[in-house]
């Protein structure tokens, strides 16, 4: 190439750029008035056109910042799943708040609209939290403390006052989300759990203990009701230990107008603790099974003729004979018996070992602080 191309190459490309520039600046020199142009003058406040399309901008990219930010705490979630989830989603929460704040007072200056005067309507809004607003103002309080304070988690599995059970799914600004085992949202306003009563199920733990109510006829084996009522308890997958401090117990609750009433005290494993209902519905059937496989009955309110002889028979013997069949003397229904051994065994009183337990290990504890209490310096008279 010879050295006047390569001259002349450069010349053009300068005149070029020189033309690019008069023509931008002329483009943005009549573009100016338009966003020079006044859209609202009040008390000494000016919004223009280009203000408003500076917020516009400045609004697209916090929502654009806190997408981000939500995307990258998830996968950090995802690629780290022993984190703590409650933590995380906090921290989730906290940052999307303070983005907005940013991005509002950004916003704000952006339009032309100064921080500062807005002591001007600081008074309006006064009275209008006094209004309608402390609702709001309220719940976004409430919400803050719930996130803060760890009483109430995404995850947890809580019971309101009005008896229902639910998952929380997220503590938003204004309301709770909770999804029931019905698949059931409820939105329910921030302040009714800093103000209300909550029974939160996992808020320690996410084990425990459910009492299933069930009754037989009196008269019979209490050692066999609970050799049946503990292997309905092997049976279902939801039983948390069959040995153990925590192995299911039968308890006999209380003497009713038909039936001796028993309880079924079951520990439950993590997965069955949320599922209340299902779970009871579980045991109840396999007691069904197991107190019929036993020969136990079940009895139900009802006036029943009970013949102690009849032609010399009895019981199912003579059933029979009342209804005009011949039962051979001895072929009648036998109670299944238990062998010493295993009787004896079965005799012990869960509830009364249970409760000697507890009362040794509050003594112990009692005992512990008394001797910490001991050792610490007094303060003298």
């Amino acid at each position: 190439m010879r050295p006047e191309t390569g001259q002349e190459l450069r010349e053009a490309g300068g005149h070029i750029r020189d033309v690019a520039e008069r023509s931008v600046g002329r483009g943005l020199g009549d573009l100016q008035p338009v966003l020079d142009f006044r859209l609202l003058h009040l008390s000494g406040v000016t919004v223009t056109v280009g203000g408003v399309i500076l917020a516009l901008l400045v609004v697209v990219t916090t929502w654009a910042t806190i997408r981000l930010s939500r995307r990258a705490l998830a996968r950090y979630a995802s690629r780290h799943p022993d984190v703590n989830q409650a933590a995380l989603y906090t921290v989730s929460r906290v940052v999307t708040y303070l983005l907005i704040l940013v991005g509002l007072l950004l916003t704000l200056d952006a339009a032309g609209i100064p921080v500062g005067k807005f002591s001007v309507f600081a008074g309006a809004l006064g009275v209008g939290l006094g209004f309608g607003l402390q609702a709001i103002f309220n719940n976004f309080i409430s919400g803050l403390i719930l996130l803060f304070d760890r009483s109430l988690k995404v995850g947890d599995f809580v019971e309101l006052e009005g008896g229902l059970r639910g998952t929380v799914q997220a503590i938003n600004i204004r309301f709770t989300r909770i999804t029931t085992n019905d698949n059931i949202d409820i939105l329910v306003p921030n302040a009714e759990f800093v103000t209300k009563r909550l029974v939160n199920w996992t808020y320690g733990s996410v084990t425990r203990r459910i009492r299933v109510p069930f009754g037989v006829a009196y008269g019979t084996d209490k050692e066999l009701v609970k050799k049946a009522a503990l292997e309905a308890a092997a049976r279902v997958p939801f039983t948390l230990a069959n040995e153990g401090e925590r192995r299911p117990q039968v308890w006999l609750v209380g003497f009713g107008d038909s039936a001796l009433n028993y309880e079924l005290v079951v520990w439950l494993n993590a997965d069955a603790a949320r599922r209340n209902t299902a779970v009871a519905a579980a045991y109840l059937w396999e007691l069904e099974t197991a107190l019929a496989a036993h020969g136990i009955e079940i009895p139900f309110p009802q006036r029943d003729l009970h013949i102690r002889s009849l032609f010399g028979l009895r019981g199912s013997e003579g059933l029979a004979g009342l209804h005009g069949k011949t039962v051979a003397p001895g072929s009648g229904e036998q109670a299944e018996q238990l062998s010493a051994y295993e009787r004896e065994r079965l005799a012990r009183n869960d509830a009364s070992e249970d409760a000697e337990r507890e009362i040794r290990e509050d003594a112990a504890r009692a005992a512990t602080t008394g001797q910490a209490m001991s050792r610490s310096p007094g303060t003298g008279d």
